[in-house]
């Protein structure tokens, strides 16, 4: 859009009047010569399916989902040659203690787990933007930061859905390749969207890959077939907004902008799992072999035979396991037997390993124990911030991150105001609180709020912890003093001027 005066137009559409030479031309202007053509294009797309940016986006989704590595751990021993071999006839389990889902929702819930505060001088602005960022725009933003910690980055896409309401749709970071105007990735230039959607050729369902491309000027949709790029016929371009002249007639509109806001769990975009998945599978792995040890009674003891009346050892084993007894037999002086060698298994060492990957997996995940000693005996606060002090880290450099995604997010919902006639905003300043659920002494928190006179009653009632609407409990506490001053006034009516 660009402003004139008090109007906010949007660019007018130039999707269906663009053949694909034009459209390579816009892509290659505003991504710094990255791509010029539709081959170079399907080049930077098979890059970018096949990096390895994208296998740990995946790999993320795959380890909070449980789709970890030890569903696939086989059991080896040494073989001939010294080589290794699977062994199918041990105990294979495949034991899965999912810490790396446990943190993400404890960093998720902890910085995004309470709705938003929004502040804002101008009243008819704030409840504006109290019904768009609502519940359900809350849940999106829960799962975009799921996403982002899984991902490293998420994606939100403002869009007019079919009933022409504006709202916000959540896109797959494994499905988005962008295309940044910067080498510090702060300015989108344009981008692709990759998934799969599902039809029917007759009464079979086949799978289509869809390809858009995002750019100022609208959307173009094509198929990807054998690694190309072919334009789908059935979904010709679009723009953002169509909307109608006072004529009646169709006109389609684009934003200035990119509708495509990305927030970032940090500045590189590493995902979380970059940092923990050798502890998980170590703490899944641990789990596995003891239980595997466990399970493989008579293996735990090695057996020594002297003069075993059989073939061969599988023989012995056979025996052993079916009957629970073997023959021996004494010969040419020699007496023969079993004698073992017994091998404890010791749990406590077990245990041992896997509190310490436990605690790491905590410490370089940055999260909080809540099981942590400090919390133990009714702790003061100063124990609590400690336990809280790595998260808390962690997310100060969440929050600077979404942070300035609001700032872009908050330009189009601007934008939108002023467009569907509810007034310009786009100068006043708009403070985004995120609400940490963090655990407190709340006697401790109270009783500093009664001894803090020095503060305004809107402060004070926004650091209480039993608040969860502060301009609500404001209009709460205005009205209760309303009407003990009205209490006062009838009960000690006024006569010529005086209360008596």
């Amino acid at each position: 859009m660009t402003k004139r005066g008090d109007k906010v137009e949007f660019f007018p559409f130039q999707g269906a009047g663009t053949d694909t030479d034009e459209f390579n031309k816009i892509i290659t202007k505003g991504s710094n010569s990255i791509i010029s053509n539709t081959r170079l294009l399907e080049k930077e797309i098979e890059k970018f399916k096949t990096s390895d940016k994208r296998k740990w986006m995946i790999e993320g989704e795959r380890y909070y989902e449980g789709e970890q590595d030890i569903l696939s751990h086989k059991r080896k021993v040494i073989g001939n040659g010294g080589r290794l071999v699977i062994a199918e006839n041990l105990p294979n389990n495949q034991r899965l203690d999912n810490q790396y889902a446990k943190l993400v929702d404890q960093k998720v819930n902890y910085q995004l787990g309470k709705p938003l505060t929004l502040e804002t001088e101008d009243e008819t602005y704030l409840k504006l933007l109290q019904r768009i960022f609502n519940k359900r725009f809350h849940r999106t933003l829960r799962n975009l930061g799921l996403d982002a910690l899984n991902g490293g980055i998420a994606w939100l896409y403002p869009y007019y859905n079919e009933q022409g309401e504006f709202t916000f749709k959540r896109f797959l970071n494994s499905e988005i390749l962008p295309f940044w105007k910067d080498a510090e990735h702060t300015i989108l230039d344009s981008a692709v969207r990759m998934y799969t959607e599902s039809g029917y050729e007759g009464d079979q369902e086949v799978l289509y890959d869809k390809v858009e491309v995002y750019t100022v000027n609208g959307v173009k949709c094509y198929v990807w077939f054998n690694g190309r790029l072919v334009e789908d016929v059935e979904n010709p371009p679009f723009s953002y907004l169509t909307t109608t002249d006072e004529e009646g007639n169709e006109i389609q509109l684009n934003w200035q902008r990119v509708p495509l806001i990305p927030f970032k769990f940090n500045s590189k975009e590493i995902p979380l799992i970059k940092r923990v998945k050798s502890l998980q599978d170590g703490i899944n792995l641990m789990l596995s072999i003891f239980e595997n040890n466990m399970q493989e009674d008579a293996r735990s003891t090695i057996l020594i035979l002297h003069n075993y009346d059989g073939q061969n050892l599988g023989e012995f084993r056979r025996n052993l396991s079916q009957y629970g007894a073997v023959k021996v037999r004494s010969a040419d002086g020699s007496r023969g037997g079993v004698e073992s060698l017994q091998i404890d298994v010791n749990s406590d060492n077990y245990k041992a390993i896997l509190s310490l990957f436990k605690k790491a997996l905590i410490e370089n995940g940055r999260g909080y124990d809540a099981k942590d000693e400090r919390m133990a005996n009714n702790p003061n606060q100063m124990n609590i911030q400690s336990m809280y002090s790595d998260i808390d880290l962690d997310a100060n450099g969440i929050e600077t991150e979404f942070q300035a995604s609001f700032e872009e997010l908050l330009w189009f919902v601007n934008m939108h105001l002023v467009n569907t006639g509810k007034g310009d905003f786009e100068d006043e300043e708009v403070n985004v609180i995120f609400n940490r659920d963090i655990l407190i002494n709340e006697t401790e928190s109270i009783n500093n709020i009664v001894n803090s006179t020095m503060l305004s009653t809107e402060t004070l009632v926004s650091q209480h912890p039993w608040i969860k609407d502060v301009q609500l409990e404001l209009d709460r506490i205005k009205k209760e003093k309303e009407k003990e001053i009205n209490d006062y006034r009838n009960a000690f009516p006024k006569r010529g001027g005086v209360v008596e």
